[in-house]
């Protein structure tokens, strides 16, 4: 049994930053004994604590792992340089902040990625707990490295420190994998025919088909540098991997016992996933795409689980999450319900980014009917009415203006807009009538609300192509053109004297998105790139003030040299329909003909030699992006025509 660590780490928490966040010990956290269990995992979020511990992801299957007897499972965060230096010099390896146990000595250690910018953060994982970087270099002592999430997808950039890969909903797949290692344990760990334990297990997860295996596939390349194929290495590994599609969540009703934080993390409140999956089929959306089809949960589960996360938490702000929350059939009797159930109390109720066309004042009040009045934050994505329809985001100017007025006149005072840059077929001007927008949306709102404290915050990223979307194909903007023209955007906001102080201006340059952009659609061959940027001291990539830009294009230069492709090869080309992409062997159930087709309609309605829409399936027949019949799913919506009545006294 492994000791705990804690002895050696506590002498040293005074000398770093924030020690609380190494600590453990939260509210509703799990402690067992190592002995009493037969399956033992480490979760990890790659990030700091901070980040780590309110996704909400890794809370789920920690809640589902622990509450089976003969499975422990503890978490683990990316730790701060000043820890680092100090683990290092200490010989202090990777620790879980439950138990304090080495991640070195679980059986399974299993991370998830929502973002591919913590790549980094898992090879300085491994390294700290002694686990070699590279999967080939592993022995039987070692834990199996499992990776899901949405990064998952295309995992091939880290396919060389990865042992196995998860597609999809992870709740129902973490107890089958670990059944399959209790049985492998429970016979000894044998070597089958594979000549180690390890590939045994590998071999048993993978003609499981629940995971997929990267050492079981062998990829090669052609003399241009094009992928040529993506093939099995052994008889039982499957031509292609499927995802897992979670159904009927309201059996789910996770998590039940939600941490809390010892330490201030970037969300302070509880969340509750009111339903997962999004059909409006905005070309961009990765997350939309790869978690069809919509699952909703009803309306009593979900105040179950806002009844029973307050009591058992004491957040005073819940969230009702999901990628399109106001979309939720009953959101009007939910939002009702609980500002029923809740008025007079400390409880308030917010939700994530609102779409124009979904959003209605009735229910804005809804959420803030107990005098907390933030403000609202929608998402047109395209700054010119063109842009829009090319991302197949349905949103006309009007709709946006008149959302708004009605906010403004309602007694809403901020509102935030949130663009993209980079888009396909994006020129100049589409992006200079983000500025024109924003300016009628001060001007609507002085208008009728007869103030001059409006305001409007103008929040932009950089466009970024992903796997598994109609834009998988789309050649991405240069680092260049992308800050000229939000460069001139801002000078356009700012010289008008009128409206300039009224707009806020938030955006990102476009070296962060290329490297993302690299790490997104990247082959196997851009894992040596990530590699030298952890060597070259790359950590927290996805905070800019650990980022380097220089640090990542050197190592592109020296990783890519003699393969005959380089970093604009990875990002800033279009693909053509017949290139094999490093991800093809993975299936999200999403026809490849239909993304294409989608793409095609997109180039059509940039160039005004087409018009179509794609609707949302939820309220029209099926359009062919062929999940329901390739996952063997189907939509679960209401309405359920229930209450949240009778209410619960405050």
């Amino acid at each position: 049994m492994p000791e705990s660590l804690f002895s050696r780490l506590e002498p040293h928490l005074l000398s770093v930053s924030k020690p609380i966040q190494y600590v453990g010990g939260e509210l509703n956290s799990v402690s067992k004994e190592w002995d009493e269990t037969e399956v033992r995992w480490v979760l990890m979020y790659p990030d700091a604590y901070e980040v780590g511990l309110p996704n909400q992801g890794v809370q789920i299957l920690y809640e589902v792992l622990n509450e089976r007897p003969w499975i422990l499972a503890e978490r683990t965060y990316a730790v701060w340089p000043d820890m680092e230096a100090v683990m290092r010099r200490e010989g202090i390896p990777q620790f879980t902040v439950d138990g304090h146990r080495p991640v070195g000595a679980f059986d399974v250690f299993g991370v998830s990625f929502s973002t591919e910018l913590g790549y980094t953060n898992l090879l300085n994982a491994l390294d700290l707990a002694g686990i070699p970087i590279h999967a080939v270099d592993r022995t039987d002592d070692h834990p199996v490295v499992i990776t899901g999430g949405h990064a998952a997808f295309n995992p091939e950039p880290i396919a060389d420190f990865v042992d196995a890969v998860v597609l999809g909903d992870g709740e129902e797949v973490v107890l089958a994998i670990s059944e399959v290692v209790r049985e492998w344990k429970g016979e000894g760990s044998p070597a089958g025919s594979m000549g180690s334990g390890r590939l045994e297990l590998l071999r048993r997860l993978a003609v499981s088909g629940a995971v997929y295996v990267p050492q079981f596939y062998d990829v090669s390349y052609d003399a241009e540098g094009f992928i040529a194929s993506v093939v099995p290495n052994q008889p039982w590994a499957p031509d292609r991997v499927r995802k897992h599609t979670l159904m009927d969540l309201d059996s789910w009703p996770y998590p039940a016992n939600p941490l809390v934080p010892l330490a201030e993390t970037v969300h302070e409140r509880f969340s509750v996933e009111i339903f997962r999956g999004c059909t409006r089929g905005c070309r961009f959306c990765q997350a939309g795409m790869i978690t069809r089809p919509v699952r909703e949960r009803s309306i009593e589960t979900i105040g179950a689980m806002v009844d029973n996360g307050i009591k058992k938490t004491g957040f005073e702000e819940v969230g009702l999450l999901s990628l399109s929350s106001a979309d939720h059939t009953e959101i009007g009797e939910v939002a009702k319900g609980l500002a029923d159930r809740y008025e007079g109390s400390n409880v308030s109720l917010s939700l994530p980014s609102t779409r124009v066309d979904a959003f209605n004042i009735t229910l804005a009040n809804e959420f803030s009917r107990n005098g907390r009045r933030s403000g609202l934050t929608f998402a047109p994505e395209g700054g010119s009415e063109r842009m829009r329809k090319v991302i197949n985001k349905m949103v006309t100017e009007e709709d946006l203006i008149r959302t708004v007025a009605t906010a403004y006149s309602h007694g809403w005072r901020q509102v935030k807009l949130y663009f993209m840059c980079g888009l396909p077929t994006e020129t100049d001007e589409d992006v200079l009538q983000i500025a024109e927008l924003a300016k009628k949306v001060i001007a609507k709102g002085r208008e009728v609300s007869g103030r001059n404290d409006i305001r409007c915050t103008v929040s932009i990223g950089g466009f970024v192509p992903k796997p598994h979307t109609p834009f998988q194909w789309a050649g991405q903007l240069d680092v260049a053109t992308t800050d000229r023209r939000l460069r001139e955007l801002r000078e356009v906001v700012r010289a008008d004297k009128r409206y300039g102080r009224a707009i806020g201006f938030r955006y990102h340059d476009g070296q962060p998105g290329i490297i993302e952009g690299l790490l997104s659609r990247g082959d196997r061959r851009v894992g040596r790139i990530v590699e030298q940027v952890w060597r070259d001291g790359g950590r927290f990539d996805g905070w800019s003030e650990h980022f380097s830009y220089d640090r990542w294009t050197a190592a592109a230069e020296a990783a890519l040299d003699g393969t005959g492709v380089d970093l604009d090869w990875f990002t800033t080309r279009d693909r053509e329909y017949d290139e094999i992409l490093p991800w093809d062997h993975l299936d999200s159930g999403l026809d490849k003909d239909w993304l294409w087709s989608d793409w095609e309609d997109a180039l059509a309605v940039g160039d005004g030699t087409s018009d179509v829409e794609v609707e949302d399936c939820r309220w029209t027949p099926c359009y062919d992006c062929g999940v329901c019949p390739e996952m063997g799913t189907e939509i679960q919506i209401g309405p359920t025509g229930h209450t949240l009545l009778p209410l619960t006294p405050v």
